[in-house]
This record gives structure tokens, sequence and C-alpha cells, in this order.
């Protein structure tokens, strides 16, 4: 406190006015209307707050004004929180703001907060109870004034982005004294209905009272019961109402939420035309993966021709090494017959006689049966042979064609109109010239 014939120094006296004007004046309300509003590039708010009469200065710092969800204008009636205080370093008299509302909304948005906190503590916000919209809608309910502009855009949106989704409209009063009952029953005729699986809950913009009926509790309960997704959009894009909370998704206008509940019509064209040149690389890709792999296997074929001039190669080597065994045990047995002939010593030669016929019996037998069943054996590859031999299928009626080069032609499209070809029949062969061809 400052005392008679002190001597004190200019920032001595605005700090003791400053430190009165705070201690005197509580927190209060002030209404007034918003002028020189100015926003500082540090996020600071600077404006006055005026009536017919009179004006002050007041601050609104960053830290303040960002808990806003709502932007104010030049010439805006509004209630300020605020408190009475001095700015030293000028003298300036001034309010420095605690809190911003629009004027005449004290009240309601008491109301509005209190209900907020009820019906969060209730679980209507949580996120784990909305539900996901619709990708594809097969069809949409519009639940809102048939006289409201809000109708008309969201029905050109819905035109504009996918025109094929039908609409069903389930008229009520968006402002009024029982439009909150119409909403509620609106919503619940959709439900009852059953016919779309995604609605749209929304009006234009307005003052607090006028977007009443989506701050009430009775539509809250409403669109929280509903099994159908919803999708609100009400007012401009700082206006926020309980029906945005409790809604599956908000949108900051009727013309978002539209654009929230259908596709876009253009992407999905867009999509479907990367999708369709992916689609046709990778068959492409297949195509050409395909084509080699049959060139691979094309080489890796063998003329019947060939395959059975070596499988006969691979019988006369069979038969020689037949024969050269045959003989060999022929003479072994032949040799062992002399040995054994040099080792008789005894004079019974009648029974060494009959033994050694009998030898040469059992030895002739046996060799007459080996060979016997070799060549049985030789009569069925020669059979088999047989059936492989491309000319006793010529012998049966049917016939070879060939290119000038010798090659075997299996394909009419791989010959052409003049072109020479040699035909191999059963017995013979002969020229002739293509006259047409098939495609």
């Amino acid at each position: 406190m400052l005392k008679m014939n002190m001597i004190v120094t200019v920032s001595e006296l605005n700090r003791s006015a400053r430190q009165l004007l705070e201690q005197n004046f509580p927190l209060m309300w002030i209404a007034g209307e918003i002028s020189n509003l100015t926003r500082a590039a540090s996020g600071h708010w600077y404006f006055s707050l005026k009536d017919e009469s009179a004006s002050v200065r007041c601050v609104m710092f960053r830290q303040k004004n960002q808990l806003l969800d709502w932007v104010p204008l030049e010439g805006m009636q509004v209630e300020a929180r605020a408190l009475v205080t001095l700015y030293e370093a000028r003298g300036d008299f001034q309010l420095g703001i605690e809190a911003l509302r629009k004027s005449g909304q004290g009240a309601a948005f008491e109301a509005f907060l209190r209900l907020k906190e009820k019906l969060g503590k209730a679980g209507l916000f949580d996120p784990e109870r909305k539900q996901a919209i619709p990708s594809f809608p097969k069809r949409i309910g519009i639940i809102t004034s048939r006289r409201a502009a809000a109708l008309h855009d969201i029905l050109k949106t819905l035109e504009r982005r996918m025109p094929s989704i039908p609409v069903v409209i389930y008229p009520a009063a968006v402002q009024g004294q029982d439009a909150a009952e119409q909403v509620a029953s609106a919503i619940a005729e959709a439900a009852r209905h059953g016919v779309c699986d995604t609605l749209i809950l929304a009006r234009g913009g307005g003052s607090i009272e006028d977007i009443s009926a989506f701050n009430s509790e009775i539509v809250a309960r409403a669109v929280a019961d509903c099994p159908i997704p919803i999708v609100c959009g009400v007012g401009h894009e700082t206006d926020f109402t309980i029906a945005d909370f409790v809604a599956d998704r908000r949108a900051p206008t009727p013309t978002g939420a539209a654009e929230l509940a259908s596709p876009n019509r253009e992407d999905l064209v867009r999509r479907l035309s990367i999708l369709h040149g992916r689609l046709h690389r990778m068959i492409g890709h297949a195509i050409e993966s395909r084509m080699q792999h049959v060139d691979h296997l094309a080489r890796r074929v063998v003329h019947p021709r060939e395959k059975m001039n070596h499988q006969h190669l691979h019988l006369r080597h069979l038969a020689l090494r037949l024969n050269a065994s045959s003989s060999r045990q022929f003479e072994q047995r032949l040799w062992r017959l002399g040995h054994l002939a040099q080792r008789i010593s005894r004079p019974d030669l009648a029974s060494r006689r009959v033994r050694t016929e009998d030898a040469g019996r059992e030895l002739r037998d046996g060799i007459l049966g080996y060979f016997r069943d070799f060549r049985e054996k030789l009569q069925n590859l020669e059979a088999h042979l047989g059936h492989l031999n491309p000319q006793s299928v010529l012998a049966r009626g049917y016939s070879m064609v060939q290119n000038e080069a010798g090659g075997i032609i299996s394909d009419a499209g791989r010959v052409a109109v003049g072109e020479k070809i040699r035909i191999t029949f059963g017995k013979g062969s002969a020229t002739a010239e293509v006259l047409s061809g098939l495609p």
C-alpha cells in the first residue's frame, strides 16, 4: 500500500494499481461486442469489448484460446469470463480473458456441458460401441427436414459421388419445440424399417438454440440405441453437438456427412483402372512364362523315328550279348564234358557213356529251352516295337505330312496356301501343293 507523500516510480505505481484491481474485482462474466480483433503471430488474441457507451481492451492468451471449438469474429456478441487487470508496461487497463462463449449461450452451454458429462459417464461416447460405416452401402437413409437446405446439399453430393445408391428420407423437424422428439422418432422409424445400412443425421448451421434438438438427451439415446451406423453432420465445422459425440462418425457439415457415407465413383473407377492394368500385366507375364515352358518342353521332345532307332540299336546290342553268352556257356559245358571224359579211368565205359549221353541230352534240352525262351522274348519285343513303328500306323490308313525341310506338320495353321508338302502313306509317298488352309 502506498503512503501519502511517498515518491514512487511509474513501475511501482502500475504494479500497485494492478494488484489493487486483481484483488478487488473477482473473476466475472462480461458481455459485449468484439471489435478491433487482432491475432498475433504468437497465437495470442487482442481485441476490445464494447457496448453502446464504453469499451475495454482485452487479451486472450494462446493457451486459453486454443480451448475454443469456434472462432470469434469482428462484431460478434460474446460473453467473456475475465479477470480485471492492468498491463504494467503501458499502464493500460484491460481484461485477461479466461473463457469465451457466444452471447446468450451461458445457460444453454452449461446445460450442454452437464449433459455431455452425464452421457460420457454412461459410456455413450466410448469408441468401443461405435460401428463402422459401410464402405459400399446398399441404401442410405437421411434424417432431416424436407425444407432444410442441408437436404438439398446431401442429395446433390450423393448424386455426384454415387448416383446408383437409393436414398430414403425420414422427415423430422430439426428446429422448434418438438424437434428433439421428431428426430428421435425418425431414428427409431429408420431402425424399425431396416432397409438402410447407413443413416445421415443432418441440419444446417445456426445458434445454439437453433441446434438445441441435437443437444438433447432423447436424441442422444436414440442415436446410441440405433443398430444402423449413423453419420452426424449438424451445423458448421466449428459446431459440436451431443449427437456428434454419440454418433458413429462426425462430419463437419451435411455435405461432409454425405461424403463420409458414400463411396466416390471416380475414385472407384480410377482404382479399377489401376487394378485392370496390374491384372493385364500379370496375365502377360504368366503367358510369357508358359510360352517359355512350352519351348523348353519342345526341345526335349524326341521324334518317334529316332526313339525307334535307338531302341532297335539297343535290341541288337542285347541280341549280340545273348548270342555271345550262349556260345560261351556252350563252350564251357563242352570243355567240362571233355575234362570229365579225360578223368574217366575205370573201364566202366558203358555206364559213363550212358551218363554222358544223359548229360548231353540235358545240355541240349537246356540250350534249346534257353533259345526257345529267348526267341519268345525277342518276338514279344519285336511285336512291341511294331506297335511303335510309324509305318504300322500308316498301314492302318493314316498319313504323315511334312514340309519341304522334313519337319512334321500337325497344325493346319502352320501351312500357307501354295506351299509344297510331302505326304507319306502306308506304302509310298507323294508331293502335294496346299490350295487352301484353315485359320
